[in-house]
C-alpha cells in the first residue's frame, strides 16, 4: 500500500524561532513545501535549500526592450518621419542626434523595466483578480509565522514533535 503524503503546519511567532526550526527540520531530512511571513526574514532562503532567482534577467530583458523601442521611436519621429530642424542641428541621421534623444531612452527603459517586473510579480506569484490567495493561514499577513512541511504517513509523528520541540506554538496536520 502506498504512503499518503500529509501537510503540517508548524505556526511561530518569532522569525529567529521559524529560522532555527527551517534549519533543524532540513537537517533531519523532511521536505519543507512552504515559509509564510510578514515580512522578509534575512538568511531565510538558503535556510530552506532555495536557488538564487532568476528575476534579474526578467529586469534586463525588460530594460533592453525599453531601450530598443525608444531608440526605434526617436529615430523614426525624429528622423525618418518628420526631420525637424531644432537649434540648426542636422536631422538626417540618427547619429548626429543621439545625445538629445538620451532622457527618452532612459525614461522609456525605466518604464518599460518597472511595469514588466510589476506584471511579472503579479503572474509568478498568482496574485491577481479573481485568484483565492494561496496563504493557509491569514495570521501569517500580520504578526505570525507558518512553515508548511510535507510528510509522508510513517513520518508524521516525528514532524509534529520536532516543530514542538523547535518552538512552534501551533502544530496543525491538514
Amino acid at each position: 500500500m502506498a504512503a499518503h503524503k500529509k501537510t503540517i503546519h508548524g505556526i511561530y511567532n518569532d522569525e529567529e524561532l521559524l529560522l532555527d526550526g527551517v534549519k533543524k527540520v532540513r537537517a533531519a531530512r523532511l521536505k519543507i513545501k512552504d515559509v509564510f511571513s510578514p515580512f522578509p526574514i534575512h538568511g531565510l532562503d538558503p535556510a530552506m535549500g532555495l536557488k538564487r532567482t532568476r528575476i534579474a534577467i526578467c529586469a534586463f530583458i525588460y530594460g533592453a526592450t525599453g531601450t530598443s523601442l525608444a531608440i526605434l521611436m526617436t529615430w523614426y519621429m525624429m528622423v525618418s518621419d518628420w526631420p525637424t530642424d531644432i537649434g540648426g542641428k542636422p536631422s538626417f541621421y540618427y547619429y548626429m542626434n543621439w545625445p538629445a534623444f538620451i532622457p527618452v531612452t532612459f525614461e522609456l527603459t525605466v518604464f518599460c523595466a518597472a511595469h514588466g517586473m510589476a506584471l511579472t510579480y503579479f503572474l509568478r506569484n498568482w496574485n491577481l483578480p479573481g485568484v483565492s490567495p494561496k496563504n493557509p493561514d491569514p495570521r501569517t499577513t500580520d504578526d505570525h509565522f507558518l512553515m508548511e512541511i510535507e510528510v509522508k504517513d510513517e513520518d508524521e509523528a516525528r514532524a509534529i514533535a520536532m516543530l514542538r520541540e523547535t518552538g512552534a506554538t501551533e502544530v496543525n496536520v491538514i
